[in-house]
């Protein structure tokens, strides 16, 4: 399995270890960006092979995560007040909102689908064009290709009953935001190599050059990790900050220029409030005004009041790497997958679900 097998391979994860081991004559932190990368580092043990020297910090690299609790209310407003079908990704259904999750909110009767592209909610609005149909449409770049698409597809189709919930975030303005946090103690970054597939990595050289800092793009894989760390480290330990491309066999420099004009032509950067951390600016996508008509937003006039994050969860301070989250009191006691009190415990990509399925890290490191 060409770039699978070998990106596992545990002779390769030794070696790694053991050169990191042996350049890291320092103490560095280095924040991991993506959710995905942090699920790997944890549920493949990687981060209690690192030496000492070496810390990890995870970021804020979780759409799901980072949803505004408003925005979970409009899309329950919109399945129980409105009686529309709302469609969304599988893991958005168990974020909890300010009274009730989307989840909640179907099995009260609202007509909730989980599907697996937006794609398939314009195909369900051709079919029932009696209905309302929504797509809860949330992601990074990587995802929003498929979702201009969908507005695209419903446009040329004519069809007047469909309709996106948007929360699209941007990386580069989020690493940015961290690094100029108050408690920021980040020293380089191991880059999310999907979004990068999709829009390439020109964005991230002004960021490594203004903060001199390193910033290395990386897989999934644990080798590409452990690369992407020992890459980093290198860095560190000779007084670069340079951006370089460890996910090289996906990751070109100019990214995807087909999914880029896709984007561009549906969507403009707007500001976007991310959950636990606040409104950073020019860090998200809206629909365009000529789109508007399928901007749910407008098409519903939804007014829904914000309310404040639970102040029994830690969240925000996971998200800007302060803290770690088996460091929350509340971790796996009154928050767990089960009963979250934030969306980093039910995401596929939330840190504290990696944890608590996976880690083995005690509550005293």
């Amino acid at each position: 399995m060409k770039y699978l097998s070998e990106y596992r391979n545990p002779e390769m994860v030794e070696r790694y270890i053991e050169e990191i081991g042996k350049i890291a004559t320092k103490n560095w932190t280095i924040m991991e960006v993506c959710g995905g990368q942090t699920h790997s580092l944890v549920k493949n043990g990687l981060l209690n092979l690192l030496p000492e020297k070496v810390q990890m910090v995870h970021g804020p690299g979780c759409p799901v995560c980072v949803t505004p609790i408003n925005l979970i209310d409009k899309a329950v407003y919109l399945a129980e007040e409105k009686g529309v079908i709302l469609c969304s990704f599988g893991d958005m259904l168990r974020v909890p909102g300010a009274k009730k999750s989307l989840l909640e909110a179907k099995a009260s009767g609202a007509d909730v689908r989980i599907l697996y592209s937006p794609l398939e909610a314009v195909k369900l609005a051709k079919e029932n064009p009696q209905k309302e149909v929504v797509f809860f449409a949330v992601g990074f770049e990587t995802t929003a290709p498929a979702n201009a698409l969908s507005v695209i597809h419903a446009q040329r189709e004519g069809l007047k009953n469909y309709s996106i919930l948007t929360s699209h975030v941007l990386v580069p303005p989020a690493m940015e935001a961290v690094i100029n946090d108050e408690t920021a103690v980040i020293q380089g970054f191991l880059a999310a190599g999907h979004v990068c597939t999709i829009v390439g990595i020109s964005e991230y050289y002004p960021i490594a050059e203004k903060y001199n800092i390193p910033i290395v793009v990386t897989g999934f894989e644990p080798v590409d990790l452990l690369q992407g760390i020992y890459m980093t480290v290198k860095q560190l330990e000779e007084g670069r900050n340079d951006l370089e491309n460890q996910y090289s066999r996906v990751v070109k420099p100019e990214g995807n220029p087909e999914a880029i004009k896709v984007i561009e032509k549906v969507f403009q950067v707007c500001d976007r409030e991310w959950r636990g951390i606040g409104t950073i600016p020019n860090s998200g996508y809206e629909l365009r005004p000529e789109f508007a008509e399928f901007d749910a937003n407008i098409k519903f006039s939804i007014n829904i009041e914000k309310v404040e994050e639970n102040k029994e969860c830690i969240a925000g301070l996971v998200l800007k790497g302060v803290k770690k989250p088996h460091q929350c009191p509340q971790f796996g006691k009154k928050c767990t997958p089960l009963n979250p009190l934030g969306a980093p415990m039910v995401s596929s990509e939330g840190a504290c679900a990696a944890y608590y399925h996976f880690s083995q890290i005690s509550d005293s490191e």
